[in-house]
Protein backbone atom coordinates (compact mmCIF):
# COMPACT_ATOMS: atom_id res chain seq x y z
CA UNK A 1 0.00 0.00 0.00
CA UNK A 2 1.33 3.35 -1.23
CA UNK A 3 2.13 5.40 2.09
CA UNK A 4 2.92 2.66 4.48
CA UNK A 5 6.66 1.55 5.72
CA UNK A 6 8.29 -1.89 5.24
CA UNK A 7 6.94 -4.08 8.72
CA UNK A 8 10.42 -3.80 10.80
CA UNK A 9 11.09 -7.43 11.64
CA UNK A 10 10.56 -8.98 14.80
CA UNK A 11 13.17 -8.39 17.25
CA UNK A 12 13.71 -7.82 20.74
CA UNK A 13 12.95 -3.60 21.43
CA UNK A 14 15.53 -1.39 22.93
CA UNK A 15 12.92 0.65 24.41
CA UNK A 16 9.16 0.13 25.28
CA UNK A 17 6.63 2.99 24.86
CA UNK A 18 3.25 1.94 27.15
CA UNK A 19 -0.09 3.44 26.71
CA UNK A 20 -1.45 4.91 29.47
CA UNK A 21 -5.71 4.42 30.27
CA UNK A 22 -6.52 1.30 30.01
CA UNK A 23 -3.08 -0.31 29.10
CA UNK A 24 -1.72 0.94 33.02
CA UNK A 25 -4.26 2.61 34.40
CA UNK A 26 -8.30 1.09 35.10
CA UNK A 27 -10.40 3.69 33.83
CA UNK A 28 -13.55 2.00 35.70
CA UNK A 29 -11.82 4.09 38.49
CA UNK A 30 -14.35 7.11 36.51
CA UNK A 31 -17.46 4.98 37.42
CA UNK A 32 -17.85 6.13 40.87
CA UNK A 33 -17.46 10.10 40.43
CA UNK A 34 -20.51 9.11 37.80
CA UNK A 35 -22.62 7.78 40.13
CA UNK A 36 -21.86 10.81 42.22
CA UNK A 37 -22.84 13.63 39.86
CA UNK A 38 -26.26 12.08 39.93
CA UNK A 39 -25.35 9.70 36.32
CA UNK A 40 -25.26 5.97 35.11
CA UNK A 41 -21.77 4.80 35.37
CA UNK A 42 -22.72 2.89 32.28
CA UNK A 43 -22.31 6.25 30.63
CA UNK A 44 -18.46 5.92 31.25
CA UNK A 45 -17.60 4.07 27.67
CA UNK A 46 -19.63 6.22 25.80
CA UNK A 47 -17.52 8.96 27.36
CA UNK A 48 -14.43 7.80 26.52
CA UNK A 49 -14.90 6.51 23.46
CA UNK A 50 -16.12 9.86 22.23
CA UNK A 51 -13.27 11.43 23.51
CA UNK A 52 -11.01 9.15 21.62
CA UNK A 53 -13.30 9.80 18.33
CA UNK A 54 -13.41 14.01 18.94
CA UNK A 55 -9.83 14.03 19.35
CA UNK A 56 -8.35 11.74 16.21
CA UNK A 57 -11.51 14.01 14.11
CA UNK A 58 -9.53 16.94 15.67
CA UNK A 59 -6.26 15.17 14.86
CA UNK A 60 -7.14 14.38 10.98
CA UNK A 61 -8.34 18.17 10.26
CA UNK A 62 -5.70 19.64 11.35
CA UNK A 63 -4.74 19.80 15.03
CA UNK A 64 -6.60 18.77 18.33
CA UNK A 65 -6.72 20.89 21.81
CA UNK A 66 -5.15 19.30 24.57
CA UNK A 67 -6.83 15.88 25.71
CA UNK A 68 -8.45 17.97 29.09
CA UNK A 69 -10.68 20.06 26.39
CA UNK A 70 -11.87 17.15 24.48
CA UNK A 71 -12.87 14.91 27.36
CA UNK A 72 -14.66 17.99 28.88
CA UNK A 73 -16.72 18.57 25.65
CA UNK A 74 -17.14 15.19 25.26
CA UNK A 75 -18.44 14.68 29.17
CA UNK A 76 -20.93 17.46 28.47
CA UNK A 77 -22.31 16.04 25.51
CA UNK A 78 -22.08 12.31 26.82
CA UNK A 79 -24.16 13.92 30.01
CA UNK A 80 -27.42 15.38 28.18
CA UNK A 81 -25.49 19.15 29.23
CA UNK A 82 -27.00 18.05 32.82
CA UNK A 83 -23.99 18.53 34.53
CA UNK A 84 -22.92 21.67 36.27
CA UNK A 85 -19.36 23.17 35.60
CA UNK A 86 -18.11 22.20 38.93
CA UNK A 87 -19.52 18.56 37.79
CA UNK A 88 -17.63 18.46 34.99
CA UNK A 89 -14.32 19.05 36.69
CA UNK A 90 -15.19 16.69 40.09
CA UNK A 91 -15.31 14.01 37.23
CA UNK A 92 -12.45 14.54 35.08
CA UNK A 93 -10.27 15.49 38.12
CA UNK A 94 -10.54 11.02 38.21
CA UNK A 95 -8.15 10.97 35.94
CA UNK A 96 -5.38 11.74 38.56
CA UNK A 97 -6.44 8.76 40.45
CA UNK A 98 -7.34 5.89 38.36
CA UNK A 99 -6.13 2.45 40.17
CA UNK A 100 -3.56 0.57 38.11
CA UNK A 101 -4.19 -2.96 36.12
CA UNK A 102 -2.56 -5.64 38.28
CA UNK A 103 -0.55 -7.08 35.26
CA UNK A 104 1.35 -3.66 34.86
CA UNK A 105 3.79 -3.44 37.77
CA UNK A 106 5.48 -7.23 36.79
CA UNK A 107 5.56 -6.25 33.73
CA UNK A 108 7.57 -3.12 34.62
CA UNK A 109 9.57 -4.96 36.81
CA UNK A 110 10.75 -7.24 33.93
CA UNK A 111 11.53 -4.58 31.98
CA UNK A 112 13.93 -2.53 34.57
CA UNK A 113 15.31 -6.01 35.88
CA UNK A 114 16.18 -6.53 32.28
CA UNK A 115 17.85 -2.90 31.31
CA UNK A 116 15.42 -2.28 28.86
CA UNK A 117 14.08 1.60 29.47
CA UNK A 118 9.83 1.92 29.73
CA UNK A 119 8.07 5.21 28.89
CA UNK A 120 4.16 5.97 28.99
CA UNK A 121 3.20 7.01 26.18
CA UNK A 122 -0.77 9.28 26.45
CA UNK A 123 -2.57 11.64 24.83
CA UNK A 124 -3.33 13.33 27.78
CA UNK A 125 -1.51 15.48 29.96
CA UNK A 126 1.80 14.68 31.02
CA UNK A 127 1.20 15.97 34.59
CA UNK A 128 -2.07 14.41 34.72
CA UNK A 129 -0.28 11.05 34.51
CA UNK A 130 2.20 11.43 36.31
CA UNK A 131 0.10 12.02 39.26
CA UNK A 132 -1.94 8.91 38.40
CA UNK A 133 1.15 6.83 37.78
CA UNK A 134 2.55 8.12 41.02
CA UNK A 135 -0.68 7.17 43.03
CA UNK A 136 -0.85 3.98 41.41
CA UNK A 137 2.87 3.52 42.12
CA UNK A 138 3.99 2.58 39.01
CA UNK A 139 5.97 5.98 38.52
CA UNK A 140 9.20 4.84 39.57
CA UNK A 141 9.36 1.86 37.00
CA UNK A 142 9.58 4.39 34.30
CA UNK A 143 11.98 6.94 32.72
CA UNK A 144 9.96 9.44 31.47
CA UNK A 145 6.15 10.56 31.00
CA UNK A 146 5.47 11.45 27.22
CA UNK A 147 2.23 13.33 25.82
CA UNK A 148 1.29 13.88 21.88
CA UNK A 149 0.06 17.26 23.18
CA UNK A 150 3.20 18.68 22.72
CA UNK A 151 2.32 18.00 19.28
CA UNK A 152 -1.26 18.82 19.00
CA UNK A 153 -2.27 15.37 17.89
CA UNK A 154 -3.78 12.46 18.97
CA UNK A 155 -2.54 8.72 18.21
CA UNK A 156 -2.54 7.09 16.00
CA UNK A 157 -0.74 8.93 13.20
CA UNK A 158 2.84 7.91 12.53
CA UNK A 159 4.45 11.19 13.34
CA UNK A 160 3.47 10.75 16.98
CA UNK A 161 4.79 7.35 17.06
CA UNK A 162 8.01 8.78 15.70
CA UNK A 163 8.12 11.75 17.59
CA UNK A 164 8.34 9.44 20.47
CA UNK A 165 10.97 7.54 19.23
CA UNK A 166 12.57 10.78 19.05
CA UNK A 167 12.07 11.76 22.65
CA UNK A 168 13.74 8.26 23.79
CA UNK A 169 16.62 8.69 21.34
CA UNK A 170 15.70 5.05 19.46
CA UNK A 171 15.38 4.49 16.14
CA UNK A 172 11.22 2.86 15.14
CA UNK A 173 12.70 -0.80 14.56
CA UNK A 174 14.37 -0.64 18.01
CA UNK A 175 11.07 0.74 20.23
CA UNK A 176 7.63 -0.95 21.04
CA UNK A 177 4.69 -0.04 21.56
CA UNK A 178 2.29 -1.99 24.07
CA UNK A 179 -1.46 -1.58 24.58
CA UNK A 180 -4.19 -3.21 25.14
CA UNK A 181 -6.19 -1.19 22.15
CA UNK A 182 -5.64 -2.93 18.46
CA UNK A 183 -5.80 0.75 16.88
CA UNK A 184 -2.82 2.08 18.97
CA UNK A 185 -0.49 -0.88 17.89
CA UNK A 186 -1.68 -0.80 14.50
CA UNK A 187 -0.75 2.86 14.17
CA UNK A 188 2.78 1.69 16.13
CA UNK A 189 3.45 -1.00 13.62
CA UNK A 190 2.19 0.98 10.64
CA UNK A 191 4.70 3.55 11.51
CA UNK A 192 7.37 0.80 11.82
CA UNK A 193 7.50 0.43 15.47
CA UNK A 194 7.01 -3.25 17.29
CA UNK A 195 4.04 -3.76 18.30
CA UNK A 196 2.85 -5.85 21.64
CA UNK A 197 -0.82 -6.45 22.21
CA UNK A 198 -2.62 -7.42 25.51
CA UNK A 199 -6.28 -9.09 24.40
CA UNK A 200 -6.68 -8.44 28.08
CA UNK A 201 -9.02 -5.19 27.08
CA UNK A 202 -10.50 -6.14 23.38
CA UNK A 203 -10.80 -10.16 23.85
CA UNK A 204 -9.09 -11.00 21.06
CA UNK A 205 -7.23 -9.42 17.57
CA UNK A 206 -8.89 -7.20 15.33
CA UNK A 207 -9.73 -8.68 11.79
CA UNK A 208 -8.64 -5.12 10.01
CA UNK A 209 -5.80 -4.16 12.24
CA UNK A 210 -2.43 -5.25 11.17
CA UNK A 211 -0.84 -7.63 13.16
CA UNK A 212 1.27 -7.09 16.18
CA UNK A 213 4.89 -8.95 16.39
CA UNK A 214 4.04 -9.63 19.87
CA UNK A 215 0.35 -11.10 21.40
CA UNK A 216 -1.02 -12.39 24.79
CA UNK A 217 -3.47 -11.86 27.02
CA UNK A 218 -1.86 -9.79 29.90
CA UNK A 219 0.73 -7.10 29.89
CA UNK A 220 3.19 -8.99 31.78
CA UNK A 221 2.97 -11.89 29.61
CA UNK A 222 3.55 -9.56 26.63
CA UNK A 223 6.58 -7.92 28.04
CA UNK A 224 7.77 -11.48 28.08
CA UNK A 225 7.48 -12.08 24.72
CA UNK A 226 9.21 -9.29 23.62
CA UNK A 227 12.24 -10.15 25.76
CA UNK A 228 11.97 -13.44 24.28
CA UNK A 229 12.79 -12.23 20.85
CA UNK A 230 16.11 -12.35 19.35
CA UNK A 231 18.12 -8.83 19.32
Amino acid sequence: MIGVPERTRTRRPKVVLVDVFETMLRLDGLRPRFVDVGRPQHELELFFARTMRDGMALTLAGGAPPFGEVARSALITTTGRTLSEEAVRYVLAGFEELPPHPDVEPALITLATAGVPAYAFTHGSAEVAAKALDKAQLRSYLRGVLSTQQLGSFKPPAAVYHWGCRQVHAQPGATALVAVHSWDVHGAVRAGLLGGFATRYEGGMSDVMDAPHVVAETLDAVVDRLLALRS
